[in-house]
C-alpha cells in the first residue's frame, strides 16, 4: 500500500493549525503552501532549537498516524525544516509546555495565528494573496530586520525588554506569553 505521505504531513500540520479557528480553512492555502515551501534558516545559534523542532515534527506526526518512521524519513525529512513547520512545532511547544490551559482545550492554533498577525501576514488571504509581499516579510523576519518590539517578526511585545532582533525565538516567545497571561489575569480581576 502506498502512501502520499508529505500529503497527509500537510494535511496534519492544518488540522493543528485551523484547529481552534476552522472558518480560516480555505482563505489562507496559498500562504500556507509558501510557507511549507520556505526553509527556514536562523541566525543565532540557539534558534537551531527551533529548526530541530521543527524536523521533530514530522516523527511526531508519524507517531500519531501509525506511520513508519522510516517513510517519513525517505518522502519527508529529505529537505529542511520549513518556516511552516518551525511555526507550527513553536506554537505546540508553547502549548503543551508553558501555556496548556485543561479548561480551554489546546490552542497551538491561536498561537500560530498569533505569529502570522505578527508577521502581518494575517491580510494574505488567497485572493489577496502577493508572494513577493509574503516573500519579503519572511526575508525580514528570517534577517531580524523587523522592528525591536518584534513586530514584523514572530511576536510582537508591548513592552520588551530587550531589542528582539537580538534574542532568540524561545525567549521571545516566552515574553509575548508572558504578556498574554498577565493580560488574561487583568481582565479576570
Amino acid at each position: 500500500m502506498s502512501h502520499d505521505v508529505r500529503k497527509e504531513y500537510y494535511d496534519w500540520l492544518r488540522t493543528i493549525i485551523f484547529s481552534r479557528f476552522p472558518e480560516y480553512r480555505n482563505s489562507y492555502n496559498r500562504l500556507l503552501g509558501y510557507l511549507m515551501d520556505r526553509d527556514f534558516s536562523y541566525t543565532l545559534d540557539r534558534d537551531g532549537d527551533r529548526y530541530d523542532d521543527g524536523e521533530d515534527l514530522r516523527y511526531r506526526f508519524a507517531q500519531e498516524m501509525d506511520i513508519s518512521g522510516a517513510l517519513v524519513s525517505t518522502q519527508i525529512d529529505d529537505r529542511p525544516c520549513s518556516v511552516l513547520e518551525m511555526m507550527v512545532a513553536l506554537a505546540l511547544r508553547c502549548e503543551e509546555d508553558i501555556m496548556q490551559d485543561p479548561y480551554n482545550g489546546i490552542n497551538a492554533s491561536r498561537w500560530f495565528w498569533s505569529m502570522i498577525m505578527s508577521l502581518g501576514l494575517s491580510g494574505q488571504t488567497d485572493p489577496f494573496f502577493v508572494e513577493d509581499e509574503v516573500e519579503a516579510v519572511i526575508y525580514r523576519f528570517l534577517k531580524r530586520e523587523y522592528e525591536p518590539n518584534g513586530k514584523g517578526g514572530l511576536f510582537t511585545l508591548r513592552e520588551p525588554k530587550r531589542d528582539m532582533r537580538t534574542v532568540e525565538i524561545w525567549a521571545q516567545a516566552m515574553w509575548y506569553l508572558t504578556e498574554q497571561w498577565r493580560d488574561s489575569e487583568r481582565r479576570k480581576a
